[in-house]
């Protein structure tokens, strides 16, 4: 009896292994998305509970999406924080600015809140948008971080620019402000 079960325990192992391992390789074969791809549509939760579809926007203005690995951080809030600094540019380069990551709808609120910022936070559970953006994971070690991404959209919902970096939150803001003002 015990033998039956311990092969069962195995056979059970095994195909969690290969499910896991499966699934890895379909995120790591991921791309990242790059000028002139179209940009997935989505919806997600915003801060204050409602929904934000991407659709919504296109062809009405630019928009601006940088994904952030977590609220309050110290490089998160940096970046967030330039954004926040900036918003009145984007408003002039008719650009809507959102911030995504994996955070719950309750601490982006929170977030916004404490840093005052002007522009929605999207809650995106399971990193589900970010995989469909293919934004890459950061290791540090053993700790695994989702990216730092920002991606613009043009109003006819193509990729026109991106820009990562990880360490440097507060530099995405600038970069892509002079990318608008290029154009």
């Amino acid at each position: 009896m015990k033998i039956k079960s311990k092969k069962s325990a195995l056979a059970a192992l095994a195909m969690v292994l290969c499910t896991v391992t499966f699934s890895a390789s379909k995120v790591a074969a991921q791309e990242t998305l790059k000028k002139g791809d179209k940009a997935p549509n989505f919806t997600l939760k915003d801060q204050d509970g409602n929904d934000f579809q991407l659709a919504d926007h296109i062809g009405k203005q630019k928009v601006v999406i940088f994904f952030y690995p977590k609220d309050e951080s110290a490089v998160c809030t940096k970046e967030a924080c330039a954004f926040r600094d900036a918003y009145a540019k984007y408003n002039d380069a008719n650009a809507l600015v959102v911030g995504i990551n994996g955070g719950t709808v309750e601490s982006h609120k929170a977030f916004q809140s404490k840093e005052h910022l002007p522009f929605q936070l999207l809650s995106d559970p399971g990193n589900q948008v970010l995989g469909m953006f293919g934004v890459k994971e950061q290791a540090f070690g053993e700790m695994k971080l989702t990216g730092r991404e920002t991606f613009v959209i043009g109003k006819d919902g193509k990729i026109v620019y991106s820009f990562r970096d990880f360490m440097k939150g507060d530099e995405h803001s600038k970069q892509v402000l002079t990318y608008l003002n290029s154009k």
